[in-house]
């Protein structure tokens, strides 16, 4: 671990060197917002032409534009006022054409949302009523279709809970079909898609789009449904669904992980647990004729004030046969607070479970993916690795919020919580750069061969003993990951643009394999 003085931040950096090739990130720009834990930084977008980033700044409710044509010095040189369309705007992207989309909530979150429309000069183009908290919004790699995820998540009271969809759009006219789950029923779906809600809710109404991920041809789209642990398939063209596949589960048993922030410390090692991949961002490429997609396996629950699956191990009912030594799990120091759900485990409906099933994987995965087919298959997950390497790298703080303050809080809920993840080719190579949510930084993968990937290193720009209110922690809580290709750099090297959300930062990244 070797420390770089940036006048900007301290940059934790852990890549490979060897003979055979190196690959190192550095920190060269960043823009602060100064508004700490308020969503001012969350999604980026990269206008090559104008050579601008459009940043969805929830906390002001604008999207902030800043100039990079110089990356060393990003200046914020305008925004775009989102306010009469709505509360906030939730994700920003850019088309082939120049054209800014933007996904923004209604002031009521379960009320229909609005994509609105600019181009990167900031003139109106238009704007297109959507579904229910629009959360993701993307194009085609051609321009002409806009697509957007609704997430429709419930109100705290669960008295109301929209119907998840998917707003297929054409720039043409800024007509709207919508993709929804209506033609699903219990029996389509593999006993891994989860299905968290009360005894009365609809498939409908459970299954919740969260992210977007487009195929070069522009006819497919794949969706992650983060609390369901699933991927739905869409037909484009035809605005039909095609598909919902479930991800697996991981068996704890054989992956170690720390389940305990009332452990003393750093204890990886096997449990009798099943967890849920659960990814936020996915990202796709295609490879000899086959299609994989990229998952960064956060995790989450449905937890509201009316339905909540969300409970610790410590009180949750054990099956005697299946846990005979539940009284030692339950232990805080043991499995006692992870926090589990209640919506799997008990398959047999007497009130104890016989699995113990908690949320997100602490991991990245590959799946391959035969859209003919509707389904999908996992040909690698990183397991333990990420939790394992990050705790050798910074074992004073170890599943943190991202400071020394928090060390292990994280443990008993969902680990490093890696969020977000973007692809770049880089000499001939491929790589995922996945963000971590909590402890922070970007873990880096080779994935040139999808069923081996291999770890490159992992890349933090945070500062351990600071003060995150004080704006001295550096970046935390990473977000929303763009790569920037080379040949499209300003500087002529690729970059990585991160949106940290907690610091409201933007930091831009010199990749240099």
């Amino acid at each position: 671990m070797r420390a770089i003085s940036l006048g900007l931040a301290a940059v934790w950096a852990t890549g490979l060197t060897s003979a055979a090739f190196a690959f190192d990130m550095e920190v060269i720009g960043r823009y602060e917002t100064g508004v700490f834990d308020e969503g001012a930084a969350e999604i980026t977008a990269f206008d090559r032409d104008g050579r601008q980033l459009f940043v969805a700044n929830g906390h002001d409710d604008v999207i902030d534009i800043l100039d990079i044509a110089d990356p060393e010095q990003p200046e914020k040189t305008g925004t775009l006022d989102i306010s009469e369309y709505g509360a906030a705007p939730n994700s920003v992207a850019i088309s082939a054409d120049g054209i800014v989309g933007i996904a923004v909530e209604a002031e009521d979150a379960q009320a229909n949302g609005i994509a609105v429309f600019y181009t990167t000069d900031g003139n109106l183009v238009g704007a297109v009523e959507v579904g229910p908290l629009p959360d993701m919004i993307t194009f085609t790699p051609d321009g002409q279709m806009a697509l957007v995820a609704n997430e429709g998540e419930p109100n705290d009271d669960f008295t109301i809970d929209p119907n998840g969809s998917v707003s297929i759009i054409a720039m043409e006219d800024l007509s709207a079909r919508t993709v929804d789950f209506t033609e699903i029923f219990p029996g389509d779906l593999d006993p891994t898609v989860h299905l968290p809600g009360p005894p009365d809710s609809e498939i409908i109404a459970n299954l919740e789009p969260e992210y977007i991920a487009v195929t070069s041809d522009g006819a497919t789209a794949l969706v992650s449904l983060q609390e369901n642990n699933a991927i739905a398939i869409i037909d484009i063209p035809e605005a039909r669904l095609a598909g919902v596949f479930g991800l697996g589960f991981q068996d704890r048993s054989q992956i170690p992980f720390d389940p305990s922030d009332e452990d003393g410390g750093i204890n990886i090692q096997t449990w009798p647990v099943f967890g849920l991949f659960q990814p936020d961002a996915i990202a796709l490429f295609e490879q000899e004729d086959s299609l994989f997609i990229v998952t960064a396996n956060e995790g989450d629950a449905r937890d509201y004030d009316g339905y909540s699956e969300e409970v610790r191990v410590a009180d949750l009912t054990l099956d005697p046969e299946a846990f005979p030594n539940a009284a030692e799990l339950q232990a805080p120091e043991a499995l006692g607070r992870l926090k589990v759900t209640t919506a799997m485990g008990d398959y047999d409906g007497d009130g104890d479970h016989e699995e113990i099933v908690a949320f997100g994987g602490r991991s990245m995965s590959i799946y391959e993916v035969d859209v003919q087919a509707g389904f999908g298959q996992q040909v690698f997950d990183s397991g333990s690795d990420i939790e394992e390497r990050t705790a050798d790298l910074y074992p004073n703080w170890f599943n943190s919020e991202g400071t020394i303050e928090g060390f292990d809080t994280r443990s008993d809920d969902k680990g490093p919580e890696p969020e977000g993840v973007a692809i770049g080719e880089i000499d001939g190579v491929r790589y995922a750069f996945v963000g971590l949510e909590r402890i922070g930084g970007i873990a880096v993968y080779d994935i040139s061969s999808p069923r081996s990937a291999t770890w490159v290193g992992h890349f933090h720009a945070g500062i351990p003993d600071g003060d995150p209110e004080a704006g001295t922690a550096g970046d935390i809580a990473p977000e929303g990951l763009t790569f920037i290709a080379g040949e499209d750099s300003p500087t002529g090297v690729p970059l990585l643009v991160v949106a940290n959300e907690v610091s409201g930062t933007v930091a831009i990244w010199d990749v240099r394999p």
